[in-house]
């Protein structure tokens, strides 16, 4: 892989990548996949097995509709430390982590996914969204050394999903499954609070140099150039990784409570909602925009809604319907999927009042009226430390 605007460009969750196909669509089987996530695969004929064999191993996901940044030279991570919600300054190379636009009243604008390898920043995000973010980082570039740019063009997304993944990417593209780079073998641990100081959450290894490598909770990350899309498929799928549809992997997300930008958020979600304080906010970093919304509401352990995981009775819900509870509507539901082993669930925006034991009421794709119960487990956690010093 070859090296006055505002960040006001949440992505709506129906808004595609305007004609964007891939290539991977012409596999056996493949049904595309429609609103935010058009232009790729939706599954390749069967999408709860496609989940079971996941879950039993590893299989390859199409995730190339992303949008992807790429930030160059040497004054690149303390810009984006002064700029976004993670400790940014203290990323080592060849790490990655999560992170944060917010706007001046704290609400989540941009969700970053970065690797960072010693020579540029790699930031990927919601379909469409990379030109928003691009614009808004020229905008703040004043006299730094920065060289930000949308490389969605020639940079594409895949994500290996399963226990499997890591041994099964450096097979396929490195020097062997018994080759497996150092700090891969298990998933990345959940550090509350975001980033360590002197580290970073997300591993990379370059295991081919058209790769890049991000170890991920879920499976693995690669970000590949666009030409070799389809030669990187093919390298895994001769490694016995078969492709799986975005629709398993958005089955995956929404079982592990994990938000997704625009299809679980609306223009007023601040990141104690969703749980992002303890993937994409560093609690005791300095100022940045936004930072004494996310302070005050944190220290006071009151957000006014939280994100939930609802097990639906007997069908998938529509995106966007309203939820009630005793006739009164007391959220929305954002993603929606069948699991293959939990069945319908969805991820839904409550009320912060709604108490667990409530009787809800949603709507499925047809209109039709869906009862719902929240997860007993559901969250988000919520970390035990105050958060860093308030703006003054």
């Amino acid at each position: 892989m070859s090296a006055s605007a505002s960040a006001d460009s949440t992505v709506p969750a129906d808004a595609p990548v305007p004609g964007y196909r891939s290539p991977l669509l012409d596999l056996p089987g493949a049904v595309p996949a429609e609103g935010p996530d058009a232009g790729v695969a939706a599954h390749y004929g069967d999408p709860l097995r496609e989940q079971r064999r996941a879950a039993a191993g590893a299989a390859v996901v199409d995730r190339s509709h992303r949008g992807v940044a790429r930030v160059g030279g040497p004054d690149r991570l303390s810009w984006l430390h002064n700029l976004a919600s993670q400790h940014l300054s203290a990323l080592r190379p060849m790490r990655g982590t999560e992170a944060l636009l917010l706007s001046p009243h704290g609400h989540v604008e941009h969700h970053l996914v970065i690797a960072d390898d010693g020579a540029a920043t790699w930031i990927d995000v919601e379909p469409g969204g990379a030109a928003g973010l691009v614009a808004f980082l020229e905008s703040m570039r004043f006299l730094l050394r920065v060289e930000p740019a949308d490389v969605t063009a020639t940079t594409a997304v895949l994500s290996v999903l399963g226990p499997r993944a890591a041994a099964a990417v450096a097979d396929a593209l490195g020097g062997g499954a018994d080759e497996v780079p150092a700090g891969w073998s298990a998933p990345p641990a959940e550090a509350a609070g975001g980033l360590p100081e002197e580290a970073g959450r997300y591993p990379l290894a370059r295991l081919d140099p058209a790769v890049l490598a991000r170890r991920m909770p879920y499976g693995v990350d690669l970000l590949v150039e666009r030409a070799r899309l389809s030669t990187v498929v093919d390298r895994l799928r001769v490694a016995g990784v078969e492709p799986a549809g975005i629709d398993a992997f958005e089955a995956d997300r929404i079982a592990a409570h994990r938000p997704r930008l625009g299809a679980d958020t609306d223009h007023r979600t601040i990141p104690h909602e969703v749980g992002w304080l303890t993937a994409a906010v560093h609690l005791d970093k300095g100022c940045y925009r936004g930072q004494e919304t996310v302070a005050r509401v944190h220290n006071l352990g009151r957000p006014p809604r939280r994100l939930v995981l609802l097990h639906l009775d007997g069908a998938v819900a529509a995106p966007g319907s309203p939820v009630t509870a005793a006739g009164r509507q007391v959220g929305f539901v954002g993603s929606s999927r069948m699991h293959a082993e939990l069945g319908p669930i969805a991820l839904a925006m409550l009320k912060r009042a709604v108490p667990d034991d409530a009787a809800l009421v949603t709507a499925d794709l047809d209109g039709h009226e869906v009862a719902a119960r929240i997860d007993p487990d559901s969250g988000p956690v919520r970390p035990d430390r105050p958060a860093g010093r308030l703006l003054r």
